[in-house]
């Protein structure tokens, strides 16, 4: 372990915390090292103890290292270990922040309420065969009903990355290739690595995948592209119709049109500003289109549709009769009533908004402070920073948390942070002051 006092630049609490941190990041620092006493590193470099306590605190507040008492700091192992990689830099920490914006996660408060549609639920759950059809008909009617396009089938699985696993397993094998988002979710990123694909980075414009970028990574043969149409994460930019139609005319003139499966994942569709739009407007025969209901209706239903080709449909169906046998038609009622009940509707559409005014907020704030970032649809926004490393330790000594944008990137280098703006419901002025000073960290 290299001495830490030689490596501080700049004797502040941010100057301590940016160097323990990124002598953590190159390895001189290892999980489980101990770190010198508050007093050892004040008398080293010649300040006072409560300036070297600061900058410990702020390290602890981004779970960068943990205090063990009279034993001493130590660098922090890394927490849940039974999470992929990339999920473990979404994970967030255990201890509590002032305001975390690193979840990615709804506002709760604007959730609609299930007490009603739980009390509608049959007070038994009756299955009267294993294998009955893995849809319930009322629920499987609306939802075609909202589809963004005419689609062949229909079925229901357990959250969107369940869908997204189940697609990918049908149609992607060991080596071949697969077009991503940059940046993009990272739990996809894991979950390709997973079945040892290799990524195809694909830049996005405001407006979504660049249609030229594209078009240069189809000339790899790949056999997938998966891509969020609306509220992408962590960006928070949504398709336009005429680029969606731009990037159908692209898949469509390349040499491997046929063979090419898209899987779009409209994660926030329901809470989305931006109208549905859907690459199966234009090729219906090859895409997947998955909607998930976590980020309008409740993370912990864990319920999202697919729908596509009927022959593809009807082999993710087949698969799952071998696993989980199909998500369970009481969630699919509560799913069900949500959908249809004026009330749990309006609380939808009052969700819309308000996540809608707080991007919108917090937009403008950050304007007044000197960093444009246009508005974003959905629950996240993202910043590009100076630095990566200082800006998230600045913030969490400040009391906000933040996901660094790291792991977001499916390729090259740069810094950034992914802040859920959902989540900030005032002092917007105060937040966007924050930001704007760890921008320029």
């Amino acid at each position: 372990m290299k001495p830490v006092a030689p490596e501080v630049e700049e004797a502040t609490p941010h100057g301590i915390a940016t160097t323990i941190a990124r002598m953590i990041s190159t390895g001189d620092l290892a999980p489980g090292d101990r770190l010198p006493t508050v007093r050892e590193l004040a008398a080293d470099l010649k300040i006072s103890p409560a300036t070297v306590s600061h900058a410990w605190q702020a390290l602890s507040e981004v779970g960068l290292i943990i205090s063990r008492g009279r034993s001493g700091s130590f660098v922090r192992a890394t927490p849940r270990r039974w999470l992929p990689p990339r999920f473990q830099g979404l994970a967030g920490q255990l201890e509590a922040t002032r305001l975390d914006l690193s979840t990615g996660t709804p506002d709760p408060q604007l959730l609609p309420a299930l007490g009603p549609a739980l009390g509608r639920v049959s007070m038994r759950a009756a299955t009267t065969s294993y294998l009955d059809q893995p849809v319930i008909p009322e629920l499987e009617a609306v939802l075609r009903d909202r589809w963004p396009y005419d689609v062949e089938a229909v079925t229901v699985v357990d959250g969107a990355m369940d869908g997204i696993s189940r697609a990918l397993d049908m149609v992607v094998r060991f080596g071949d290739r697969v077009v991503v988002e940059n940046p993009g979710f990272p739990p996809i990123f894991d979950l390709l690595d997973h079945v040892g694909a290799i990524r195809v980075p694909v830049d996005l414009d405001e407006d979504g995948m660049r249609p030229g970028a594209l078009a240069e990574a189809l000339r790899l043969r790949p056999r997938a592209i998966v891509l969020q149409p609306r509220a992408q994460n962590p960006t928070g930019r949504s398709l336009s119709a005429t680029r969606a139609q731009e990037l159908a005319r692209v898949i469509r003139n390349s040499r491997i049109s046929s063979e090419l499966i898209i899987v779009e994942d409209d994660h926030s569709g329901e809470i989305s500003a931006s109208r549905e739009v859907s690459l199966g407007t234009w090729l219906p025969d090859q895409v997947l289109h998955i909607r998930s209901f976590s980020k309008s209706h409740g993370p912990d239903l864990r319920i999202a549709a697919v729908g596509g080709p009927t022959e593809l449909i009807d082999q993710l169906v087949s698969r799952r009769i071998l696993g989980p046998g199909w998500t369970s038609r009481m969630l699919q009622t509560i799913l069900l009533d949500l959908l249809t009940t004026a009330k749990s509707i309006s609380e939808v559409s009052d969700a819309r908004r308000v996540y809608r005014a707080r991007q919108r907020r917090l937009s403008d704030a950050l304007g007044t402070h000197g960093v444009v970032s246009p508005v974003a649809d959905g629950i996240n926004t993202w910043l590009e920073v100076s630095d990566e490393r200082s800006a998230v330790v600045q913030l969490a000594a400040a009391g906000i948390r933040v996901a660094a944008g790291t792991p977001f990137l499916a390729a090259g280098g740069g810094n950034f942070v992914r802040v859920t703006a959902g989540f900030v419901r005032a002092e917007f002025d105060a937040v966007a002051a924050q930001l704007a000073a760890a921008v320029r960290a």
